[in-house]
């Protein structure tokens, strides 16, 4: 099996607080990440496949196309976006790096597999900071509740 790994970046802002509870709550467990005027952070998502090399090609999968695909699943969405405002696929969730990864891993695993059946993803990793990073494979994911902290905002035109 061969590993073939793409790295992508992201601006977004976002803010972890949970409104069933109190500001002192939420500022005693997110600290100034429960900023009321939020903050932001220059992410990296490192997009892990696998597969065997085409024999015609000797490739797993064209570097190109798995960027277009990380891009246009995920990049496209959240650069320069509020993530918990702007993201219709976070919407109402609270916008920690875990929950993050698995709603990445969500959108990619199925968009992998349609556009390359021979490749499948393995792993996720997404650095928020130089000492703050989550990893993820996958796992679990049938036990994970699609909880919403609230309603998202839905914007009504007439």
């Amino acid at each position: 099996m061969v590993y073939i790994c793409r790295r992508e970046t992201f601006n977004a802002s976002h803010k972890l607080y949970n409104p069933n509870w109190s500001k002192e709550q939420n500022e005693a467990l997110f600290g100034v990440c429960a900023n009321q005027n939020w903050h932001g952070h220059n992410f990296e998502l490192v997009v892990t496949v696998k597969g065997m090399p085409d024999l015609e090609t000797g490739m797993v999968i064209d570097y190109k196309v798995l960027s277009k695909i990380v891009r246009r699943e995920i990049i496209e969405k959240v650069h320069y976006k509020n993530l918990n405002l702007d993201v219709d696929f976070l919407a109402g969730k609270m916008p920690s790096c875990e929950i993050l990864i698995i709603e990445f891993w969500k959108r990619l695993a199925p968009a992998i597999q349609q556009e390359s059946p021979r490749t499948t993803l393995h792993h996720l990793k997404l650095v928020e900071t130089k000492n703050n990073s989550v990893e993820y494979m996958g796992e679990g994911l049938e036990h994970y509740q699609d909880l919403r902290l609230q309603e998202p905002n839905v914007v009504k035109q007439d």
